[in-house]
């Protein structure tokens, strides 16, 4: 992704997750905070999804519509901010592939894990893709200001030793 594609982005966003708003400078500071965890996804009419993520802080999700403004210090893992896709480019494996993708870039980082909170129902998306639900009942303030569905969820990339 680029400064260029934060238009399209905020356009699908709009349409994608009418329920979450977010103001632009959210998109510009993922942006900023963190490139080589943005990307568009392109298709034949163009921008057709995107995701934006970033190292961070185990078990302290950032707050919708929050502007970060400075990178995770001494990240303890690396967080899914949003993957959104229109429903037509969905089950299309661009999602579970994007994913993977992360997944590689955490390790690469050395990160211990991979978290976010699900929303709009994708729990059993994420779930196949290797994440699970945590119950953290110190959360549960934040992830209603999302919605009562909301779910936050971690995929172990490190195994721990026994």
């Amino acid at each position: 992704m680029t400064a260029a594609d934060l238009p399209a982005v905020l356009a699908l966003a709009d349409v994608i997750h009418p329920d979450f708003p977010e103001e632009a400078a959210v998109f510009a500071d993922r942006l900023a905070l963190h490139p080589a965890g943005c990307f568009t996804l392109h298709g034949d009419a163009g921008a057709v999804g995107y995701v934006l993520s970033h190292p961070w802080y185990d078990g302290q999700p950032p707050q919708l519509n929050a502007v970060l403004r400075h990178p995770a210090t001494a990240a303890s893992t690396y967080y899914i901010h949003d993957l959104a896709l229109l429903p037509a480019s969905r089950k299309s494996g661009a999602a579970a592939a994007i994913v993977a993708t992360l997944a590689a870039h955490a390790s690469a980082l050395q990160l211990p894990n991979m978290t976010l909170v699900a929303v709009n129902n994708s729990v059993h998306f994420w779930r196949r893709q290797g994440f699970d639900i945590v119950v953290d009942p110190e959360l549960d303030g934040q992830l209603r200001s999302y919605d009562a569905q909301a779910r936050f969820m971690r995929r172990e990339l490190i195994q721990k030793k026994r």
